[in-house]
């Protein structure tokens, strides 16, 4: 039986990728019109390293800047959240393992600002370490969002 990988083994497994393609058939229905990527994993996680303390992004602003980087219409909504799972993932992995600097996972908010309740921790986790830098957690129904996330999204995503 072959053992199972890690999920820093997962995060540097490129599978091939980046791909660029354009969007065509059924897939157009769903994700619309135009050229997309498909980044690889370790392009989400630096892209999600660059987010300074205090400060949040977006799964959405990820895409941008990837799509922006491959000079494409849009990033694979689908794959760039698996792969930003996989980069929080391997992040705590590495923590775990004695690793001082890792990805900060919990500054990468789903859209709306909401925490991802996915990430390793969960939304309680997420939340204590958003607190300590200073973000307000609010709960609307199940969910549970960064205040007035906008005013500190990290624009400068390259």
């Amino acid at each position: 039986m072959k053992p199972k990988k890690s999920w820093r083994e997962k995060l540097a497994d490129s599978k091939g990728l980046p791909k660029v393609g354009e969007v065509s058939g059924s897939m157009s229905r769903r994700w619309g019109e135009g050229t997309m990527v498909i980044p690889a994993p370790l392009e989400v996680d630096a892209l999600m390293k660059q987010v300074p303390r205090g400060r949040v992004v977006t799964i959405n602003e990820i895409r941008v800047a990837l799509a922006a980087k491959h000079k494409v219409d849009f990033a694979c909504p689908l794959t760039t959240g698996i792969f930003s799972w996989i980069a929080a993932h391997a992040a705590a992995e590495a923590e775990a393992a004695g690793a001082r600097r890792v990805t900060p996972f919990w500054r990468t908010l789903k859209s709306g600002g909401e925490l991802n309740p996915k990430y390793p921790g969960g939304v309680d986790a997420l939340g204590k370490r958003l607190r300590a830098e200073g973000h307000k957690i609010v709960k609307k129904g199940k969910r549970h969002l960064v205040a007035d996330y906008e005013s500190r999204l990290f624009q400068q995503l390259r």
